[in-house]
């Protein structure tokens, strides 16, 4: 039976998968970072260099690493307002979002994009940015030998966006796949979102993304995105509110309504995507049954900034591999990177563990797997 935050889900619920009862096994020395560190990356949060980071991949990017190889966007990061995100390829590298519809609308399918059926773009000019590449990559070559542990590694990080445009200049020469589902957008969005009586429109950019995600997924332009409502600590004016969001969740009295109606209508966004997901057919059911959709926050409760008992949705069921139209609850308080390695796994990739020290694990949560 879903409560009343859950229920946007109600007409999706048989494709969907609730954990309660798990925690993120890392120090909350952070509030709100430390969660999203924890539950996502399964290590602590980290300072390198005075800057506070993730000490490792998010889940996210793990997964991109695995099956994001073959097409044109290893992973997609978004975000409905002007957030910042949580998607880390790991120390000190984060991956902004694309905030702005339009311009996600212009990066998928704009000039450069292929229908079904079409042949690939004949642009002289990809040839020639794959030689100035390859000539960067020469002068890389000889630069590596000289550089401290630091520098290795941010140049890594660099040289694999150099790898990954390399890889996005051929595929965009080569015929787009036959996929029945995959077409161009019918709506294009709006060039923009202006805020609203001092409101954002938070649905609105919502959405639109959700539903170039969608077919961005059916068109295997990505396997992986990251799409983030709002930053934690942000301090967004929803409709219907007081206050900021932030400021709610410490100042606001009693049972918090305001609270729980901006919670409400973070889950009617996720019920959006979901189901724009399940409008896209495809082989063994629809394009939701062929996925796995994390949803989750870095805190369960603002005014503590508790990291334990965080709520968790999984939508879809990976092409099978996992348990939906149930609720599972741990009563041990088990570590939240269970679900993770429990994603990993999802996804054919065989992964050993996840996590570090208190929040490592070798263990999935065998309870929502099949």
């Amino acid at each position: 039976e879903l409560s009343d935050e859950l229920a946007s889900l109600e007409l999706i619920k048989s494709k969907v998968a609730v954990i309660s009862g798990l925690a993120a096994k890392v120090p909350n020395t952070e509030p709100h970072t430390s969660g999203a560190a924890g539950l996502l990356s399964g290590y602590a949060l980290g300072e390198v260099d005075g800057n506070e980071t993730f000490m490792a991949p998010t889940i996210d990017q793990l997964i991109a690493a695995e099956i994001g190889g073959s097409t044109l966007y290893a992973s997609m990061q978004t975000g409905a307002t002007d957030c910042v995100g949580h998607s880390w390829n790991g120390v000190n590298s984060r991956n902004p979002p694309e905030t702005d519809p339009f311009a996600l609308y212009q990066k998928l399918f704009g000039d450069t994009f292929r229908e079904p059926g079409e042949e690939g773009a004949v642009d002289p000019t990809y040839g020639l940015r794959r030689s100035v590449l390859d000539s960067v990559m020469t002068d890389i070559g000889t630069l590596q030998g000289k550089l401290g542990t630091g520098d290795k590694a941010r140049l890594d990080q660099h040289l694999t966006g150099i790898r990954e445009l390399e890889q996005r200049l051929a595929l965009l020469e080569s015929n787009p796949p036959s996929l029945e589902s995959c077409a161009r957008p019918a709506t294009t969005p709006l060039e923009s979102y202006p805020d609203v009586d001092g409101r954002p429109q938070i649905s609105a950019r919502s959405r639109a993304m959700c539903d170039m995600l969608a077919m961005a997924f059916a068109c295997d332009q990505t396997r992986v995105f990251a799409h983030f409502l709002v930053d934690p600590v942000s301090n967004n004016l929803f409709p219907g509110a007081s206050n900021g969001h932030h400021n709610l969740t410490h100042d606001e009295g009693g049972d918090q309504p305001e609270v729980n109606a901006i919670t409400i209508q973070c889950i009617a966004e996720f019920a959006y995507l979901l189901t724009a997901l399940d409008a896209v057919p495809e082989e063994g059911g629809t394009l939701l049954d062929n996925c796995a959709i994390l949803a989750c926050s870095e805190v369960s409760l603002g005014q503590t900034h508790s990291i334990e008992d965080l709520p968790i949705i999984i939508g879809g069921s990976a092409c099978g591999s996992l348990q939906t139209g149930m609720h599972y609850r741990s009563y041990t308080a088990d570590s939240s990177s269970k679900v993770m390695l429990t994603l990993l796994r999802s996804m054919d990739i065989l992964a050993p563990s996840f996590g570090n020290e208190d929040a490592y694990t070798e263990d999935s949560l065998t309870e929502v797997e099949v």
